[in-house]
């Protein structure tokens, strides 16, 4: 199963990501504000690795408002992790086919692998085994990966604070 989405060009794309790290349970929650008005699918689509991780992605109007790492994959540190360089601005739609407001919950299994920079600030979440083809920025600190398909295959957080108690 695959989470595909609708991609609309957008220039007004949150400028802030908030991030919350829960020092209990080691939850990050990176949360986008947005001004706009929003219709369509509220809800959640639960990503699961099949280690047991789980990142789930918050939607609200048929958009993407958050991203909750809920239990964290094994992260491997990586000397260099390249952000992509060719990114567009634009709003990832959930679903894809324009579907009314409502509630929704989908959970996908998967393949979910976490890589990082050296200091944590930037951590990317590959999904699944296709190969991503582009890269949208959907919010100034957030990236999504997608496949030919416009499936999701990747999830970017950049300047992610240290938890608390590391820095």
């Amino acid at each position: 199963m695959n989470v595909t989405v609708h991609i609309e060009p957008a220039e007004d794309i949150p400028s802030a990501v908030e991030y919350r790290w829960d020092t209990d349970t080691a939850i990050l929650t990176a949360s986008l504000a947005y001004t706009s008005p929003l219709g369509g699918v509220s809800g959640s689509v639960e990503l699961a690795g099949s280690d047991g991780s789980w990142v789930i992605l918050d939607v609200r109007g048929g958009r993407i408002q958050g991203v909750e790492v809920a239990v964290w994959p094994d992260v491997k540190k990586l000397a260099s992790l390249r952000i992509p360089s060719d990114v567009s601005r634009g709003r990832l739609i959930v679903p894809p086919d324009g579907a009314a407001g409502g509630v929704a919950l989908m959970q996908m299994d998967t393949t979910l692998v976490a890589e990082s920079d050296q200091s944590e600030r930037t951590i990317h979440f590959r999904l699944g085994a296709g190969r991503h083809v582009r890269t949208v920025c959907i919010a100034r600190d957030i990236l999504v990966d997608l496949d030919e398909g416009d499936a999701i295959r990747g999830i970017w957080l950049l300047n992610v604070p240290p938890f608390p108690g590391d820095a």
